[in-house]
Formats: structure tokens, sequence, C-alpha cells
């Protein structure tokens, strides 16, 4: 699994956070990164459910 998040497009709303904190964090900017260690955490469809609530569309998920 492919993660990729457009900074162009992001506006920090921290959807992604908090529906899969295991993967997705802020920077202190407010926007949206990948965590570390993320690839431990990609299992289950939290990772897909955090794309599509990003209200600009900025996480792509392959």
């Amino acid at each position: 699994m492919q993660i990729s998040i457009d900074r162009e497009r992001c506006i920090g709303a921290g959807q992604c956070a908090l529906t899969a904190p295991k993967v997705f964090t802020q920077d202190d900017d407010g926007f949206s990164e990948l965590l570390p260690d993320y690839e431990e955490a990609l299992e289950g469809p939290m990772v897909k459910e955090a794309a599509r609530a990003c209200p600009v569309q900025a996480i792509t998920v392959t």
C-alpha cells in the first residue's frame, strides 16, 4: 500500500490523524504527515477511511 499526501492541497483539518492515528499525524504547522513507522499500521480499513475523510482529498492510497 502506498500513501501520498498532497501538501499543496492539505488544509490541516486533521481528519486523517483522528481516523488513523497510527499512520498520520500533523506537523508543527498543522499539516498532515506520515508517522515514521506507519508501515506497521497499514492493516485494516482505517487508512482508506482516513483518505476518504479528508475534506480536500489530499490523501491518495494505492
